[in-house]
């Protein structure tokens, strides 16, 4: 079973190789000399460095008190969640499926060799706490594989202790660079090896410029919600907080912004990857759904008094929602690995290296992105009026459901447009962003009230007393019947936001 930490450090060039004094840091009451560790690392990526180009560094460590395999993964600058494995001949599965969406079918490789003589400092505060380790690292890197190439040299390392104020590093960090050390130009040991022992590599693509044209910022957009679909991968498969949820809405937007913007990308293209991408965030959204009514209903139960709580509802709550969790994300840790899914992520890279550009794509963005997102208005628009022309009742019901999904795509495509419409195109997300989350509560409120019939049903069929199902039940709808009561005036006010752009 793999162990995770939160590693959060500093790297420094050591042109002399030499720790400088850091007892007179704030804070630091000792300085404790834990001797040289020698460290030896192979580390894997595919032959065309996948993981490398995204930050992610995969190796297999002996030496020091961590010898094992590790996965270290980028959360921000000078941060990263690294994955700790027992120490084994080959790649541990566990770490591959965290890689998976990187990798997709390559072969991981290993492509270079890190043997380092580490003299380690630790910076003791005056209770004994470590504060941070500290350390000059004088390294020697091997390309392997058939690469060419050697490299030496020397840097210093501060890493945070676990649960440590990331502040102290900025107080060490003047010390350092009082004392003439310079940040490291390479982010990592693995980035400055790569360069250094492979000079006559092939350069990568060059890195996209600004956005100019309608098509730059589309596309852009899109690329950035295909960089986080395939981020979050290794997040939903550890069933990190939100993981799921942020996964199906990148979906979600980059299907919107196919639809949205038909004017600027070719739909007979991107029309085949978008229903990808809606079965995906269907196989998503199968267990969270029944995870959010259950927190609707658990608060919603707990607002009732004692002697009006008739029967065992929440046990019955609780069996419902997990009856079927296990399955659910047993699915869809099988459809993260399985062909149709690498599949769709080996669509996306190839539909936006090779966008399939519309006439509209070439032309200046302002008017270009303002009419996309005038046009899901407009679409919006008509569904609430009609909504609002309807009676209570079930057509009202799915009316407004759809009023809620096209104001999703109205939200994603101002998105889009905002780097270009500025305040206008912040004004409709922000707008939109409002309107789904009302029609939103009202949609839970409908399904709420489906929930609370099927589970009235299982408990009268055991004789047990339903009251408390009805007491419920009749809170949603007047929960729902309020958001109808209230939405012909804030959807005037929207209304007139909307003439702005």
């Amino acid at each position: 079973m793999a162990d995770i930490k939160r590693e959060i450090e500093r790297k420094y060039e050591a042109d002399d190789g030499g720790l400088p004094d850091l007892s007179g840091v704030a804070g630091v009451a000792t300085v404790a000399d834990r001797g040289v560790v020698h460290l030896d690392a192979t580390y894997y990526d595919t032959a065309d460095e996948r993981l490398a180009a995204c930050g992610i560094t995969l190796r297999r460590r002996t030496g020091g008190s961590d010898a094992g395999w590790h996965l270290k993964l980028p959360v921000a600058p000078g941060e990263r969640e690294e994955i700790h494995a027992p120490l084994s001949d080959t790649v541990p599965g566990e770490l591959v499926s965290l890689v998976r969406s990187r990798i997709r079918d390559a072969e991981l490789l290993p492509l270079v060799r890190l043997r380092s003589d580490r003299d380690l400092r630790h910076l003791l505060a005056p209770d004994g706490t470590l504060l941070a380790e500290a350390s000059a690292d004088t390294v020697h890197a091997e390309r392997l594989g058939g690469g060419v190439g050697a490299a030496h040299w020397t840097e210093i390392e501060v890493e945070l202790a676990d649960g440590g104020d990331p502040a102290f590093l900025d107080t060490v960090d003047k010390r350092l660079r009082k004392a003439g050390v310079r940040p490291a130009a390479a982010p990592s040991k693995l980035a400055r090896a790569l360069a250094e022992t492979a000079p006559d590599r092939t350069r990568g693509p060059a890195p996209a410029g600004d956005p100019v044209s309608a098509g730059d910022h589309v596309l852009a957009y899109a690329r950035a919600q295909r960089d986080a679909l395939v981020a979050l991968d290794p997040a939903v498969r550890r069933d990190t907080a939100d993981a799921v949820h942020d996964m199906r809405v990148a979906t979600r937007r980059l299907r919107s912004t196919f639809t949205s913007f038909g004017a600027v990308l070719d739909r007979s293209v991107t029309d085949p990857v978008g229903d990808e991408l809606k079965w995906l965030a269907g196989v998503l959204g199968a267990d969270r759904d029944r995870e959010v009514l259950t927190e609707r209903l658990t608060a919603a139960l707990g607002e009732v008094p004692d002697d009006l709580v008739h029967g065992p509802f929440a046990e019955r709550l609780r069996h419902w929602s997990g009856a079927e969790h296990g399955g659910a994300r047993a699915r869809l840790l099988g459809v993260l690995d399985s062909r149709r899914h690498l599949a769709l992520l080996d669509a996306l890279d190839a539909l936006l290296a090779d966008p399939p550009l519309r006439k509209a794509a070439g032309k200046e963005p302002g008017e270009v992105l303002a009419k996309a997102v005038r046009k899901d208005f407009r679409k919006v628009s008509a569904l609430v009026e009609r909504a609002l022309g309807l009676g209570p009742g079930t057509e009202r019901d799915i009316a407004l459901h759809e009023a809620r999904k096209k104001a999703k795509r109205t939200r994603y495509a101002a998105e889009a447009a905002v780097p270009v419409l500025g305040k206008p195109a912040k004004s409709m997300v922000r707008s939109m962003k409002e309107l789904q989350s009302l029609l939103g509560e009202h949609q839970d409120a409908v399904m709420a009230r489906q929930a609370l019939r099927e589970l009235a049903a299982v408990a009268h069929a055991a004789g047990e007393d339903t009251f408390t199902h009805g007491l419920l039940h009749e809170r949603e709808r007047r929960r729902a019947a309020d958001v109808e009561a209230g939405l012909p005036a804030f959807w005037n006010g929207i209304e007139d936001a909307a003439t702005a752009l």
